[in-house]
């Protein structure tokens, strides 16, 4: 999952290593906010309530998401590729979602996680937890983009495997 691409089967060509560096800058980004909405939701309650707990297993979802993409964009599988599309888009709507809930219904949501902490400073950590959630939101939407334009690129020059056994054959039929 390095930023340098050492690999001689992987779909990146030169021309498009800047675009795929920014992939993956991209889903690390994704995983440091991921990972910090996880210990902001700890922070309310260290023994999360079943709401609680559904918001950590979104998060624990969307590393597996951008984990998947760093494996779908070096190895070229359709497999990763195709898994990496479906559970990025599915967290990018319930992050959105999660993140409007969020900033419109704080007290509410507040109370559905029965934090430990007074409500003054559990809003704060809150809408901090939303505000990450919306970065999310944006970076899985730019992630998916970046994906598409990374796999067509891929497909167009001849690396992509369309069977995936890495054989591309063109048919110049007009």
């Amino acid at each position: 999952m390095g930023l340098i691409n050492n690999h001689k089967s992987c779909p990146v060509t030169e021309s498009h290593h800047s675009l795929h560096k920014f992939f993956v800058i991209c889903n690390y980004i994704l995983l440091c906010a991921a990972s910090s909405c996880i210990f902001l939701t700890l922070s309310l309650r260290l023994f999360p309530s079943l709401c609680g707990f559904f918001v950590i297993l979104l998060h624990v979802v969307t590393i597996i998401a951008a984990v998947s993409g760093c494996s779908a964009s070096l190895s070229g599988s359709n497999k990763w590729y195709a898994a990496h599309m479906v559970s990025t888009s599915l967290t990018a709507i319930f992050q959105g979602s999660v993140s409007v809930l969020i900033f419109t219904q704080t007290g509410d949501f507040l109370g559905y996680l029965k934090s430990y902490v007074r409500e003054e400073d559990g809003a704060v950590i809150l809408k901090l937890a939303g505000g990450l959630a919306l970065l999310i939101f944006c970076l899985e939407w730019v992630v998916l983009v970046l994906a598409f334009l990374l796999r067509y690129y891929a497909f167009v020059e001849g690396n992509g495997n369309s069977a995936g056994d890495g054989s591309f054959d063109r048919i110049g039929k007009v």
